[in-house]
């Protein structure tokens, strides 16, 4: 695995510390955004998990960055009309063109003053792009708290695997089509 200081010293960009690009969404929740059960829809969060972790993605890299997958999505507790969403977002863990962000939901009733309970978290990667769509590099995220450091080392082992599953979805997938097994 790269620490990320030995990431940033083999980068053209200067490296930039986790807390430059965090950011934090809020929304209330309203009767718009609910599903037949009558919580709030979880596409209406992942679109804001969404939403967050762009704007992340494109302050850390300094320009346009398009998601190219959401690795996880994990809803703790079901979200309820009037309540008051906090969608946190920061950059975990960058590589030549692209980037992990992680995305905790704090969800809190407008009208009261209990705290934020978690709600979900996160992960997603998103791809730095030029103009013409084609992928640009990303400064190295250096992580200076050690919450960053295990943050950025999680999100290498995410890294591992799904690598390792597209490799092995790939293997398969060409076995099947050498064996004339195609699919329909």
């Amino acid at each position: 695995m790269t620490d990320p200081v030995t990431a940033a010293a083999e980068s053209e960009l200067a490296g930039k510390p986790t807390a430059a690009s965090r950011t934090t969404l809020s929304h209330i929740m309203t009767h718009n955004d609910t599903n037949l059960l009558g919580t709030v829809h979880g596409g209406v969060i992942m679109k804001l998990v969404d939403d967050a972790a762009g704007a992340v993605a494109g302050r850390h890299s300094e320009g346009p960055a398009v998601t190219a997958s959401m690795d996880e999505m994990v809803f703790l507790e079901p979200v309820r009309v009037g309540d008051l969403i906090h969608v946190k977002a920061q950059v975990n863990w960058t590589g030549r063109t692209s980037m992990e962000v992680g995305v905790r939901v704090l969800a809190e009733r407008w009208n009261e003053s209990t705290p934020p309970t978690q709600v979900g978290t996160a992960y997603l990667v998103f791809a730095a792009v030029d103009t013409e769509g084609k992928p640009r590099p990303v400064p190295p995220v250096l992580p200076h708290t050690e919450r960053d450091n295990r943050r950025y080392q999680e999100a290498q082992i995410r890294r591992t695997h799904r690598l390792a599953r597209r490799r092995a979805i790939r293997e398969l997938r060409e076995q099947r089509t050498a064996n004339g097994l195609l699919d329909d």
